[in-house]
Parts: structure tokens; C-alpha cells; sequence
């Protein structure tokens, strides 16, 4: 990666230098085996949520769940007694990174190329975080670990649980009009700032190339590390499924169908508001997965199947995962008490992503030799609020509604509202990117036809040892390892 500004980079370079800040490799947040013992050793007594820079680290799925070291992948498969399918279902679990989502890691790959290069410059600019939620919170974290100001950006309905957390990190706030869906009054903010303050840099999620490559560098292997763990030697990785948002999660699937050209990609948004199925809007309450357009990063021609999910089903079962009836009901109809235990990991649009992967299952009729993998982006600890306003709002959940909501919300999922794409259903999805992108957010008609080509995509993938030895080349120059090696007595 060139230069861009080395006098920015310069300046860089002395405040991570004076903050003690060492960046990891894209390399290290997908093996951390790779990281320097001097950095293991200083995690293993640091609390991951604490704003300390070294829990850059931490962005990983390999964070070891009981202690602070690092393991094997977090995965969480969900068993066929809650799927009602045969075919293995299995969720990489977000609620194990800093924030208790993986979206710092795509906040991660928008800003931290711009820092190394000297595009933006920690002294004099004001991070920007325009998001439905968790994007945000890890723009927010990454940039206080870096020594950046931060601005946060997201609709005003969201759950309180963000907003707390924002404020305790004493973030600038803009809550902008609506809900998840309102993405566009998100662009809106974006575009009054950049008017009125020129010290804003705007890491926009649904156009950085840095959260698709992220998730492709990082979430991919993630689960292709998973995938092999847990496989058998007949068995077959099937499908990686993720709700649309901003496109950057399903940068994975590319991953995985280079590795394995059988497994499909699955996309998956509400149903209250259907852009890709039915070229629909709507508001929704499936918090966090952003809508009403389709993603500039999203690889379009790449994707198999668009399906819908009910927003009343990811709530319901929000209830039956949680509630004690729920549970009740649950161990009553044969589920085992520690995957009972496990259902907290799923926040409502990793529930949504578990309806959609057993929808997934049932249309292509995968079998016990088939895994399909997801991710659990956030667990229920973003959504105590709502779980309190669902009960002030129907009464109290009690054993009928769990049986009723088990029987119909989770074994009775159908095959409704889905969609397996043609060429030219993939074309007429990449084709409404014009009335967002170029219409409304300044692109052209030629970067919107080149985002077509396979080879874009390649192009971009190829791009990530570059990144890994900027950061390198900026890490010797801040010297932060070796003073941490001075500080930890490494070198003694």
C-alpha cells in the first residue's frame, strides 16, 4: 500500500508511539498463534471490553472463552431438536469480541489502512461511524484503542442498550430519524457533516471495501477453520448464510466458494422489508441489518439465494430462548440443558440468521452430511430493553406460547419467501445500486458496471498482504512492540 500522506503518517506513527498502540496483522486476527508472546502474555489478565489498545488482539474468533488466551474458532451449532432439519447448523459466536459483536473487525479493516498510509490522520480528524448499530460501537472502541475522536451515527430507535454504551465511552452521538431501515437518513447525516465539518473522515460500512475484505481475510477462514474441525469425511460444507446489512459479512462466502465451489451463499433480510426479493421497504425490528438498499460492497453475482424472515418470528423467539418458560419448554421437548444454556449467544439478527439457514436447508433438502455456517453477531446482552418491553406490551411468557412459538417459529419454518437467483435475478440486484449509489451517493455508471466483473473481486482480495505489511513496516516505526517486550521484561 503507497503512502498517502507521510507527514499524516508521521503523526501516526508518534501517537500510537506515545500510547504504547500495537496493531496486529490481518494474519494474527486470523491464527493468533502468530502474535508475540509478550503481547499473549500482557492479554491474559486483561478484560477485552476495557479500552486498552492491546485488545486490538482481540479482535478475533479465536478468543478463548474461559481465559485470556486463544483457542480453536468460537462456533455454536444448534441442534437438529431446535432446527427440525437434518442438515448441521453451526453460528460463529460475535458476543466473544470486544463490544460483544464482530462488527469492530469490520470497523477494524475501514479505518486501520487509512491510519498505516496516513489517509487519516489521528491528531486532526474525527472518525465518522455511520451504522444500524454494532458497526458503530466497534468504530467507537477501535477508535478510542487508537487515540482517534469518534463520531457515532444511528437511527433513534434502536436498543437503549447501544446508546448506554456509546455514552459510556463518551462517543459524540447523532440519532438519526427511524429505524434499521433508515439507512438513507444515515447517508443523509453522513453528507451534513462532511458540509460542516471538515475534520470528519466518514468510514461509510456500505461502501468500504475494508469490512468486505475483513470478513474476507478474517470471517473466511474463521469458518473454514470450523468447518474442518467439526467435518466428518463425507460431510459437506453446504452454505454460508448472513443477513445482507452492509454486505460486508457475506464477503466470507466468497471465501469459502473459492475453497469449496459448492457452497452457496445465502442472503438474508426482513421480510417487512424484502429489497431483495421483492425490490420492497419497510421498517422492521430485526436490529442491526440495515436496509432499503443494496450494499456498493455487496458481491452481487456471487450470491445464490435471497430469503425473508419474518420479524414477529426472530422476536418470539428472542422470548423462547430466554424467557424461563421458554427454557422450560425446551428441555421438556429433548433439547439438552447445555445447548439450552448456549441460546443467550443469539441476539435478534443472529436468530433471524438461524431462520434463514434452516430455511436454507430445507430448499436444496441438505442431510446430516451437510453444515451450513452463520454467524451469531450479537447475543441477548443488546437486548434486555426490548425482551422487558415485549413483556410490558403481551403479559408475562408462559408454557403456551413457548410450545406454540417452538412448534411454529423454529420446526414449522418453510421454504416461503425465498428466492434461488438466475444470472439475471443476480444482475437485477446488482442493477439497484444505481438508484442509491449513483443517483443519491455520487458514484458512476463505470464503477457501478466494474463491481460486476469477477475480476474487481479478485483484484480487491489481493490487496491484503499488502495491508498486513503496512501495518508491519508502520508497527517498526512506532517501536510499540519492542517497548512493550521492555515493559513485560521479554527481553530480559
Amino acid at each position: 500500500m503507497k503512502i498517502v500522506d507521510s507527514a499524516a503518517r508521521d503523526r501516526a506513527v508518534a501517537r500510537c508511539r506515545e500510547r504504547g498502540v500495537l496493531i496486529p496483522t490481518l494474519a494474527q486476527q486470523r491464527d493468533p498463534s502468530g502474535v508475540d508472546p509478550s503481547v499473549a502474555e500482557a492479554l491474559v489478565d486483561l478484560d477485552m471490553q476495557t479500552p486498552d489498545p492491546l485488545n486490538l488482539f482481540r479482535i478475533t474468533w479465536r478468543n478463548h472463552r474461559g481465559s485470556g488466551g486463544f483457542g480453536a474458532v468460537n462456533a455454536l451449532e444448534i441442534p437438529s431438536e431446535l432446527t427440525g432439519v437434518r442438515a448441521r447448523i453451526v453460528g460463529l459466536v460475535g458476543e466473544r469480541f470486544p463490544t460483544g459483536a464482530h462488527k469492530v473487525g469490520a470497523a477494524f479493516g475501514c479505518l486501520v489502512p487509512r491510519l498505516v498510509t496516513g489517509e487519516f490522520d489521528p491528531t486532526t480528524h474525527r472518525a465518522v461511524w455511520p451504522s444500524t448499530g454494532n458497526y458503530c460501537r466497534g468504530g467507537v472502541f477501535d477508535s478510542t484503542l487508537l487515540g482517534c475522536a469518534s463520531i457515532a451515527i444511528l437511527p433513534e430507535e434502536m436498543s437503549r442498550e447501544r446508546f448506554e454504551w456509546l455514552e459510556r465511552m463518551g462517543a459524540e452521538i447523532i440519532a438519526t430519524p427511524g429505524c434499521e431501515s433508515n439507512v438513507k437518513e444515515i447517508f443523509d447525516a453522513c453528507w451534513e457533516i462532511r458540509r460542516v465539518r471538515p475534520e470528519a473522515v466518514v468510514f461509510n460500512q456500505f461502501d468500504e471495501f475494508g469490512n468486505y475484505l475483513w470478513h474476507y481475510g478474517v470471517t473466511g477462514p474463521a469458518v473454514l477453520s470450523a468447518y474442518e474441525r467439526l467435518a466428518g469425511p463425507s460431510d459437506r460444507l453446504a452454505a454460508w448464510v448472513s443477513a445482507t446489512g452492509s454486505a460486508g459479512t457475506l464477503g466470507a462466502g466468497d471465501y469459502l466458494k473459492q475453497q469449496y465451489p459448492g457452497c452457496r451463499i445465502t442472503a438474508a433480510e426482513a421480510l417487512q422489508c424484502p429489497t431483495l426479493l421483492h425490490t420492497g421497504f419497510g421498517g422492521h425490528r430485526i436490529e442491526g441489518i440495515g436496509d432499503k438498499h443494496v450494499p456498493w460492497i455487496h458481491n452481487a453475482r456471487n450470491t445464490d439465494m435471497v430469503t425473508a424472515i419474518d420479524d414477529e418470528s426472530t422476536m418470539r423467539l428472542l422470548r423462547l430462548f430466554n424467557e424461563p418458560a421458554g427454557r422450560d419448554v425446551l428441555l421438556a421437548r429433548g433439547v439438552a440443558e447445555r445447548d439450552v444454556h448456549e441460546l443467550p449467544l443469539l441476539g435478534i439478527s443472529s436468530i433471524g440468521n438461524l431462520i434463514a439457514a434452516i430455511k436454507t436447508a430445507r430448499w436444496f433438502d441438505l442431510d446430516e452430511n451437510d453444515i451450513l455456517f452463520t454467524s451469531f453477531t450479537d447475543s441477548v446482552c443488546l437486548y434486555h430493553t426490548r425482551l422487558r418491553e415485549l413483556t410490558a406490551e403481551r403479559g408475562e411468557y408462559d408454557r403456551v406460547a413457548a410450545e406454540v412459538d417452538f412448534e411454529r417459529r423454529l420446526l414449522g419454518v418453510t421454504t416461503d419467501h425465498t428466492r434461488e437467483l438466475t444470472y439475471p435475478d443476480r444482475k437485477a440486484i446488482h442493477n439497484l445500486k444505481y438508484f442509491t449509489w449513483v443517483e443519491q451517493q455520487g458514484r458512476s455508471v463505470e464503477e457501478l458496471d466494474a463491481l460486476w466483473s469477477p475480476a474487481f473481486w479478485t483484484d480487491q482480495q489481493s490487496r491484503i498482504p499488502e495491508w498486513d505489511e503496512a501495518i508491519d513496516r508502520f508497527n517498526a516505526d512506532t517501536g510499540a512492540l519492542d517497548a512493550l517486550r521492555t515493559r513485560t521484561g521479554a527481553n530480559q
